[in-house]
């Protein structure tokens, strides 16, 4: 499938589930979440490409395997959180979609510590 595939899916589901609204509002809360569901799992799928084109990087490169690693969960937590806090919002759950938010942005600087910690070291080792 490609993005015109997953646009129309999703593009559908939203009539749908617009339809839906006037009949029975959860139905069409029901569709939007397994739209959601079926791209957010789609997407997962690419990842695959997306690792092996960093291994490969990784190979040329000479780069430590945590970096990438650290790369690779921070596009993950984004993209859960920003799935999830969608569909919150989109059911009329807007704080929690807003806190689940948040929470993915403190997750994701708290991952990415070790990184800034090796930076500082690197910076340090280089003015003394």
């Amino acid at each position: 499938m490609t993005i015109i595939t997953i646009s129309i899916v999703g593009i559908t589901a939203v009539m749908l589930a617009v339809e839906l609204k006037g009949v029975k509002g959860e139905y069409g809360t029901y569709l939007a979440a397994a739209a959601g569901c079926f791209i957010f799992f789609y997407g997962i799928k690419k990842m695959e490409v997306i690792l092996d084109a960093m291994r490969r990087i990784q190979d040329m490169v000479r780069i430590n395997g945590v970096y990438l690693t650290t790369l690779l969960k921070i596009t993950g937590i984004t993209y859960i959180a920003e799935f999830s806090a969608g569909i919150c919002k989109d059911a009329g759950y807007g704080a929690i979609g807003n806190q689940i938010e948040i929470f993915g942005k403190l997750t994701i600087l708290a991952v990415s510590m070790p990184i800034v910690l090796a930076l500082l070291e690197t910076l340090q080792r280089f003015l003394q």
